[in-house]
């Protein structure tokens, strides 16, 4: 095998190599962006269940103690206050 034809077979092995690691990365790109899809759509219906659960116990008239941090509220309906 001649010079030429070897440089030649080393440029198309790189080539290849170097357009496996482009798809790689764009493949990791796609999946990191799905994972990522995943969890802000179960961010959201989590979001949602806490509001829906706390608004189911303030319309019972009861105090729905809400707690950030080391400060808590209590919460009530204001339906309730106007009984």
């Amino acid at each position: 095998m001649n010079k030429t034809k070897l440089v030649a077979v080393i440029a198309i092995i790189l080539l290849i190599l170097a357009l496996g690691y482009i798809g790689l990365g764009f493949y990791q790109q796609k999946k990191q962006q799905e994972q990522l899809g995943v969890f802000q759509q179960g961010a959201q219906y989590g979001f949602e269940q806490a509001i829906l659960s706390v608004i189911q116990q303030a319309v019972t008239c009861q105090q729905v103690p809400l707690i950030v941090e080391n400060q808590t509220v209590n919460m009530i309906a204001v339906d309730c206050l106007q009984q």
